[in-house]
């Protein structure tokens, strides 16, 4: 991969310009320094940025902004870096602009049911300051604890209970942005429903192309009456993932479904010690939650039909102690795989629970067929996987037999009438993958809205769309104008 060691005379001259307009210490030129920036969670994509901007205040993101769309630079927004698409890499000699300085709760309204927050606000701080007021912010990803508002909102982010609450677009209500040329817009507000066109939707999960986000009102919701979770082993991943479509079949809709095969289990105790059941082939981290006569009736649903499919145990959390340890090791997942492998590679594709069975299946032989493992963690409850694939990246040759297995399975999401992505993005990853997913007309029509919020193309280009392409282009031309930008540096 090749990356500039230095910025280009243009760049250089933005950062002098920049220095003034927000002071010398938030600029970053340094090479050392802006190696610290190279990449998101996503470490096979590397790109040094020419400038990182670390704001502290919405200001510096406007005069930042400004300066770009006046020397012609791109930029790129990024929050705490959790991201696993390479939605945040940084476009070479471009400016990165840092979020992660904008921490403010700006304002707790419980009555309303609403709060206030920076981009840089840590999701999980959400729901800790709304605890007090008996409420909580629903959307929850496995990183909550590091992964920031910001980010999430670029991301349209998800976690363990969006099956029954949905994703991070379901909960929030309005939005500050600054569009590509520094205008300052407020998309939503504080109510739940505006008249017009959704532009609020439409800017949450653009992963960055659509400006920047640099306020956030999100909607908080009552903390349950009841909560009961449990933890079921079964002896097959097939009849794990056939209860998780019996149990929605039924009329049920838990707060949230987990699975874990094997690999991931063996993981997961290495690393935090969960006490899952011996001998299980999969586990289901089954939620329920609301009032209580309804949950009670639920969980004997439940207990029932995971019989039905040969469960061997069924574990009930008896107070949140429990109910913590359960989630700890579900949650922790991602990174214990790092217990039992020296590498490994994430996916994130989406197939109709209905096919779980089978899909998990097919991806067994095509593991067994590159000769990998794989280990299989995800929201079984809306289908979204997250297959880990185990590889050793001293072998030669290995990280590329990862990333085609990865596609090969997100080939199978896309036959089986599912996505590329439920909510890791698409990023630099699997912006080649649009097309599969997507016909030309689509495509089209999304650069269209694209190039109606930045018609300059400055905010974070090259990312999710598989062919980079100017705004003045017309739908379905393609013109030599619109070859990749050699700005986004090589990437593997």
């Amino acid at each position: 991969m090749k990356i500039a060691e230095q910025a280009s005379p243009r760049t250089l001259e933005l950062a002098e310009r920049l220095r003034a307009a927000i002071g010398a210490a938030k600029v970053l030129t340094d090479p050392a320094q802006l190696r610290t920036y190279e990449c998101d969670g996503l470490e096979a994509f590397r790109v040094r940025p020419g400038v990182v901007v670390l704001a502290e205040h919405r200001d510096d993101v406007v005069r930042t902004v400004k300066l770009c769309a006046e020397a012609g630079i791109p930029f790129v927004a990024r929050g705490s870096g959790t991201g696993l698409s390479g939605g945040a890499v940084p476009v070479s000699d471009g400016v990165l602009i840092v979020l992660s300085r904008l921490r403010g709760i700006v304002d707790v309204d419980p009555d309303n049911a609403r709060m206030v927050v920076e981009p840089g606000v840590i999701n999980l701080w959400v729901t800790r300051e709304a605890a007090p007021h008996d409420q909580l912010y629903a959307p929850d990803p496995s990183s909550q604890q590091v992964c920031s508002i910001g980010g999430n909102v670029a991301e349209n982010s998800g976690g363990a209970h969006c099956l029954k609450y949905g994703f991070t677009v379901n909960h929030v209500m309005g939005a500050e942005v600054v569009l590509a040329d520094g205008e300052v817009v407020h998309l939503g507000g504080s109510a739940p429903e505006h008249p017009g066109l959704d532009l609020l939707g439409a800017f949450v999960g653009s992963e960055g192309t659509l400006g920047v986000v640099t306020e956030v009102t999100v909607r908080l919701l009552r903390v349950p009456e009841s909560v009961q979770t449990m933890l079921v082993g079964f002896h097959s991943v097939a009849d794990a993932a056939g209860a998780v479509s019996d149990i929605i079949a039924a009329g049920i809709l838990p707060a949230a479904i987990e699975m874990m095969d094997a690999l991931a289990i063996e993981a997961a105790e290495a690393a935090v010690q969960c006490g899952y059941p011996e001998g299980a082939e999969a586990v289901l981290v089954i939620e329920l939650d609301g009032p209580q006569v309804e949950v009670d009736e639920q969980f004997e649903q439940v207990e029932t039909l995971a019989r039905a499919r040969h469960a061997f145990e069924t574990r009930i959390a008896a107070d949140a102690e429990e109910r913590a340890l359960m989630w700890k090791g579900r949650k922790s997942a991602f990174a214990a795989v790092g217990r039992i492998s020296p590498s490994y590679y994430v996916q994130d594709g989406v197939i109709p629970r209905t096919r779980l069975p089978e899909i998990l299946a097919d991806m067994s032989t095509l593991a067994d067929a590159a000769n990998l493992r794989v280990a299989n963690v995800f929201h079984a409850g809306d289908g979204n996987l997250h297959p880990l694939i185990l590889f050793d990246d001293a072998v030669p040759g290995a990280p590329k037999a990862a990333e085609d297995l990865g596609f090969a399975i997100l080939d199978l999401c896309i036959r089986a009438g599912g996505s590329i992505t439920g909510e890791h993005g698409v990023g630099l990853e699997k912006k080649s993958k649009m097309a599969g997913q997507f016909t030309p007309e689509d495509l089209d029509t999304m650069q269209l809205v694209r190039c109606a919020f930045d018609p300059a193309g400055l905010a974070n280009p090259g990312k999710l769309f598989p062919t980079p392409r100017l705004c003045g282009e017309r739908p379905g031309v393609r013109t030599a104008d619109t070859a990749p930008d050699p700005a986004l540096g090589e990437v593997f």
